[in-house]
C-alpha cells in the first residue's frame, strides 16, 4: 500500500522540487541568466529566460502538485535534453559531461511519470476519480 500510495509522490517531489528552485533562482538572476543563454548562442535571451523559469517553476509544482503530470513531464524531459544539448554538451569538461548525464537521468526518470502518471496522492488521480466533482454546485 505505502509504494503505490506514497512513493509516487515522493519520485514527483524529488524531481520537481530541483526544478522550481532552479526556476525560482533565475528569477534573482535575470542578467547572469540571459548572459549565459546569450552565450552559448541562443537567439532571443530574454524569451528564453521567461521560457525557462515558466518550464522549471511552473512545471516544477505542477509535477509536484500532480496536476497534468504526463504533460508536464514529457515538457520537462524535452527541457531537460534541450538544456543538456545546449548548455552542457562539452564533454571535455568532467564537470560538464556530468551535467549533461544528469539531465539524461532526469529527462528518464520524467518519461517513467509519462508512463506510469502521477500515482495516487495527486490532482490528476482526484479528478480522475472523480473526488472534485462530487462536491455540490454553488448557484451563482
Amino acid at each position: 500500500m505505502f509504494t503505490t500510495r506514497y512513493l509516487p509522490f515522493v519520485g514527483r517531489l524529488m524531481i520537481g522540487l530541483p526544478f522550481a528552485m532552479s526556476g525560482l533562482s533565475k528569477l534573482g538572476a535575470y542578467g547572469a541568466t540571459t548572459g549565459m543563454i546569450g552565450a552559448v548562442g541562443l537567439p532571443f535571451p530574454p524569451l528564453a529566460f521567461a521560457v525557462a523559469v515558466a518550464i522549471e517553476l511552473g512545471g516544477g509544482l505542477l509535477l509536484i502538485a500532480g496536476y497534468r503530470t504526463r504533460t508536464v513531464a514529457a515538457a520537462l524531459a524535452l527541457f531537460s535534453l534541450a538544456t543538456a544539448l545546449s548548455f552542457h554538451a562539452n564533454f571535455a569538461d568532467q564537470n560538464q559531461m556530468i551535467h549533461f548525464l544528469k539531465n539524461v537521468m532526469m529527462a528518464g526518470g520524467l518519461v517513467q511519470i509519462v508512463t506510469f502518471g502521477a500515482g495516487a496522492l495527486s490532482i490528476d488521480n482526484r479528478r480522475k476519480t472523480g473526488e472534485l466533482d462530487s462536491r455540490p454546485a454553488v448557484a451563482a
